[in-house]
């Protein structure tokens, strides 16, 4: 099973290497994925607080350079501070490590910007079998035909986080509403009493990401 931040990567990206969403979305998805690999791998906690902090619990490396990249900087910064202070941090945002793994695997390939910058970097997908296997298995997660692993209900809690499940996981869904796919994410997330913490961490993350989306959009409606 690939890392949390590469198959988020890859469901927010189109197979021609645009965007699916706003470029916002991406970074706090993937910020979001970190921070819940760390999370399990005993390396991060997140407070039950109503403002939660997250407190750094481990910082040996994991092995992993997305992650150990990561962690870097919270030990650095953010130990002890509110989720909500981490989330929008761009130097947080793990996506160009993560590209770099993924192109050198040849999942993936970069292409440079183009016309002075204002054609931004894409990066096309040159393998699509990794994500047509995590599609295949969320589809059957999402169908009740496979049971979920954590890291499953995981990745179903960001996409919905970030207000873009339904529309990610279009074919997936397999004719369901925005509302009933909320709450067949909302069952699947609750369905491993072993992830407990886990997921509250997630859903933590989950209202973070969803106050750092929101208030662009917000402040673009009043403007």
């Amino acid at each position: 099973m690939m890392p949390t931040t590469d198959e988020v990567f890859l469901l927010l990206t189109k197979d021609d290497g645009k965007l699916e969403g706003m470029t916002t979305q991406r970074g706090y998805g993937l910020v979001g994925a970190m921070l819940s690999d760390l999370i399990r791998a005993g390396a991060i906690d997140v407070t039950a607080d109503k403002n939660p902090r997250l407190l750094v619990v481990d910082s040996t490396p994991t092995g992993d350079p997305v992650l150990d990249r990561g962690l870097e900087r919270i030990a650095k910064k953010f130990d002890g501070k509110k989720l909500s202070s981490l989330i929008s941090d761009g130097k947080l945002n793990p996506e160009s490590a993560v590209v770099e793994r993924l192109a050198s695997q040849g999942v993936i390939k970069v292409l440079e910007k183009a016309a002075w910058g204002l054609i931004p970097e894409r990066y096309p997908v040159l393998n699509p079998g990794p994500e047509q296997q995590l599609r295949r298995r969320l589809a059957a997660v999402l169908a009740g035909s496979a049971p979920p692993t954590l890291q499953d209900a995981t990745v179903l809690s960001i996409l919905q986080g970030l207000g873009v499940a339904h529309t990610v996981l279009k074919d997936e869904a397999a004719g369901m509403s925005k509302r009933d796919l909320a709450n067949r994410i909302e069952q699947v997330a609750a369905s491993d009493p072993s992830g407990e913490a886990v997921s509250k961490a997630v859903e933590s993350l989950n209202a973070a990401m969803m106050t750092a989306v929101m208030i662009p959009m917000v402040v673009t409606t009043t403007n």
